[in-house]
């Protein structure tokens, strides 16, 4: 079914729609606000994110589950940036707008992941426009895709990642696509699919990224998704790194169950980085630059 929740405590500024005007001034400010908002229209700014529980489809942006999720839920606990030593990163996709990625760079990050593909359907309209500025910056890019198990199969989608920024070069600044698998934000948790099916889902969709990239794909997920729609399984560790998103006060990630060290952690929603207009998502690498860069590199 549909989720639904109440307005978290505490939501990424690019994801607040602004309150309903009440009292007396009420009219007038929505009038002032009216006009503001026709001056600036032309801007290249961040457009405003819906509310995650009424997205339409191609709006899924990555972690949309942990704010779908309740406030107390285990993945999305109140978290402060404080990994912000060793090899530091952002996600991003079209909520970011428009994005100065030599700031990016000089403010410290040193790699990004993007969205590129949502389905078979969607590709994000700031892809092809950061894919490129973030490699002339010197930031160690790669793609990300959104992850629909319920709409086709995983060969599929990644054949239509593949085609469409999902691809590896061999550049020193490329980084292996990203499967994004989490909550369902347009229906029920695991898409309606059996711990059996979800398993082969994801396995189509490793082998033929594979085949088509040379690369295994990186997991981006959450413990308590993992765990809930693929039983704990173990059988990507061996195979895939994993990028865990868990937003947490604690000094290291939860795993999801099966695996035993990760890559990339993802450990707040609300970070700052000069060169992005409002909240970005935060990341850590697990290692220094030289690993980044093998991984990047497909080197040992």
């Amino acid at each position: 079914m549909r989720l639904h929740r109440p307005p978290l405590p505490r939501t990424r500024s690019r994801r607040r729609r602004a309150g309903v005007v009440a009292g007396a001034l009420g009219a007038a400010l929505a009038l002032v606000l009216a006009t503001l908002s026709t001056s600036v229209a032309s801007a290249d700014t961040a457009p405003a994110v819906p509310d995650p529980s009424e997205i339409e489809p191609g709006e899924a942006y990555m972690g949309i589950s942990l704010d779908l999720a309740d406030g107390g839920a285990p993945d999305r606990q109140p978290a402060p940036r404080q990994p912000t030593t060793g090899v530091q990163g952002i996600d991003v996709s079209n909520w970011q707008g428009s994005i100065n990625w030599s700031s990016v760079r000089g403010a410290g990050i040193q790699f990004a992941w993007m969205k590129a593909t949502e389905g078979t359907t969607y590709t994000d309209p700031r892809f092809d426009a950061n894919y490129p500025a973030a490699h002339a910056a010197g930031v160690i890019r790669g793609a990300y895709h959104f992850a629909l198990p319920d709409r086709s199969s995983g060969a599929t989608q990644a054949n239509f990642f593949a085609s469409n920024g999902g691809a590896w070069s061999a550049d020193n600044l490329t980084l292996p696509g990203v499967l994004d698998i989490e909550s369902n934000p347009y229906g029920s948790s695991c898409y309606g699919l059996s711990t059996t099916q979800m398993r082969s889902w994801i396995t189509d969709f490793y082998t033929t990224y594979k085949a088509r990239t040379s690369r295994d794909v990186i997991i981006y997920t959450s413990p308590s998704w993992w765990n809930s729609c693929t039983g704990g399984w173990s059988g990507m560790a061996s195979l895939s790194p994993l990028w865990v998103a868990h937003w947490t006060t604690a000094n290291s990630p939860t795993l999801p169950s099966g695996f035993s060290v990760w890559t990339a952690w993802q450990y707040t929603s609300t970070g700052s980085v000069s060169g992005v207009s409002g909240n970005v998502d935060r990341n850590k690498f697990n290692g220094s630059r030289d690993r980044l860069l093998a991984l990047a590199n497909n080197t040992p």
